[in-house]
């Protein structure tokens, strides 16, 4: 089976046993849950779009390994196609679900995985590449969830991880033995770890020599011993447990905010078969170098976009609703979101259709990085620009909205009714406001700044990604200037 349904996903995660925490109560089972629920779900429909014939270029690839079709989560990408459809893929699941496609980290740690242990391979003679196909494969043929696990807690930011007080703060090697390895550590904000069916950690950064107790990736299965996911806890998720599964009342009613969780290893063993990368340091950064290459691309310049395309369809539907879509400020605003977003995906293209193989031989294509660090930089200020539109255009009631069930009141609902009509009733004026307040009121603002690396990330791989030489060579050959 290389394609499971959204129910055999749903049904596969009723068999899980994560230890999960969240909001001072430890959760037995996540469809149980209100957050949690809706972190599952919105894992379900990367399925069910899959399933989808008007989907299925872009949410379905060829395996490489075994030649049966796949979910994209799960594909290297071999080609610029494959890398334009992971691109496509980014935008359709957010469009679709507007919150986090929590397979997505996985997808580029694998497509890292895949190049660097080769290339690990090729250099130091390790068995890495043919470990890491092996399980990949396993995962392709059981449509495994796959999330990824990159950040480290880090401590004090001033010192080196072996240097730290504490070095838990850091994922790190307690012990090699002769069927595996146990790890001790903290993994943070990591999306969609409790309702995958396993995560790909990767070391958090480069390191140096005397640092291999860092140099870490490997695959961890959901439920394994000693792993404990703490999740989330914010204004939002209190929300969503206050109204259940009354969805009326919440700004995505199925799914969700973002959902992330701080994963503690507390000596947990992990198999031979499932490392894929221990101790060799000079490859460290370039495992994480190759998988913020294709997430920046992913993360910023399509996933963003799709949140964006949203945000100013319900931006448009708040001002129908009250009147001003034909106003000329308030049009020049929808514009202004509009190239805003359409600006960062046309990196996000750019990135996949310069893309290359990387290393040579390897077979694996990653995104143009000179791009892909445009989109993030650009959808990082962009967003925040976006969602200040849709706060100002939607107005007070944004913020200053009563409950939706408050219209249904014997006595204040006839009040409400009255305030808030205009050129559409209360109640679709309310529910657009809830929906825009979920946005710009919401976590997706500093996410959006922070996922993929922080915009100074981006803003120094400028200046090592562009040819300031040649620029000036340029110029000074055209006004005759001899050096």
């Amino acid at each position: 089976m290389a394609l499971k349904t959204a129910k055999e996903y749903l049904d596969s995660m009723k068999k899980l046993v994560p230890r999960v925490y969240i909001g001072g109560k430890w959760v037995k089972n996540l469809l149980d849950h209100p957050v949690t629920r809706s972190m599952v779900m919105a894992n379900s429909m990367m399925y069910a779009l899959a399933e989808d014939p008007a989907h299925k270029e872009v949410m379905v690839a060829t395996s490489h390994l075994t030649g049966e079709p796949i979910n994209r989560n799960l594909n290297v990408a071999r080609n610029i196609h494959d890398l334009d459809m992971r691109q496509e893929m980014a935008l359709l699941t957010s469009q679709t679900v507007g919150t986090c496609n929590y397979r997505c980290v996985g997808c580029d740690a694998l497509n890292s995985l895949a190049a660097t242990t080769w290339e690990m391979d090729r250099d130091l003679k390790t068995k890495y590449n043919e470990t890491f196909n092996k399980w990949l494969a396993y995962a392709q043929a059981n449509d495994l969830a796959v999330s990824g696990g990159i950040t480290d807690a880090k401590g004090d930011r001033k010192k080196r991880p072996s240097q730290q007080d504490d070095i838990d703060t850091f994922l790190h090697l307690v012990e090699k033995r002769p069927d595996g390895i146990v790890v001790r550590g903290i993994k943070v904000s990591q999306s969609g770890a409790i309702g995958s069916h396993e995560t790909l950690v990767l070391p958090g950064g480069a390191l140096r020599e005397g640092e291999e107790a860092f140099a870490l990736a490997f695959a961890v299965q959901n439920s394994a011993p000693g792993l404990t996911y703490i999740c989330q806890y914010n204004a939002y998720s209190a929300e969503r447990e206050m109204f259940g599964d009354d969805e009326a009342e919440l700004g995505n009613p199925i799914y969700g905010q973002r959902e992330t969780s701080t994963m503690v290893f507390d000596n947990v063993f992990i198999p031979w078969e499932r490392v894929f990368h221990c101790g060799e340091t000079k490859y460290s950064g370039r495992i994480v170098t190759r998988f913020a290459k294709a997430h920046r691309m992913n993360c910023g310049g399509a996933c963003k976009v799709g949140f964006a395309d949203l945000i100013i369809g319900g931006t448009m539907l708040a001002a129908e609703y009250i009147g001003v879509e034909k106003v000329a400020h308030i049009q020049e605003k929808i514009v202004d979101m509009v190239r805003f977003s359409e600006t960062s995906h046309a990196c996000a293209i750019a990135a996949a259709m310069r893309g290359r193989e990387e290393p040579k031989g390897s077979g694996v294509y990653l995104p143009d990085d000179l791009f892909g660090n445009a989109a993030k930089l650009n959808i990082a200020h962009g967003f925040y620009e976006i969602i200040k539109n849709a706060g100002d255009i939607g107005g007070g009631l944004v913020v200053c909205m009563p409950r939706q069930k408050d219209l249904e009141d014997p006595e204040v609902g006839p009040m409400l009714k009255k305030a808030f009509a205009a050129a559409a009733p209360a109640d679709k004026r309310m529910k657009v406001a809830k929906f825009l307040q979920h946005w710009s009121a919401g976590l997706h603002g500093p996410g959006t700044w922070h996922g993929a690396g922080a915009p100074q990330t981006q803003r120094f791989m400028f200046t090592v990604l562009t040819d300031f030489d040649a620029k000036k060579k340029m110029a000074k050959k055209l006004m005759g200037m001899k050096d």
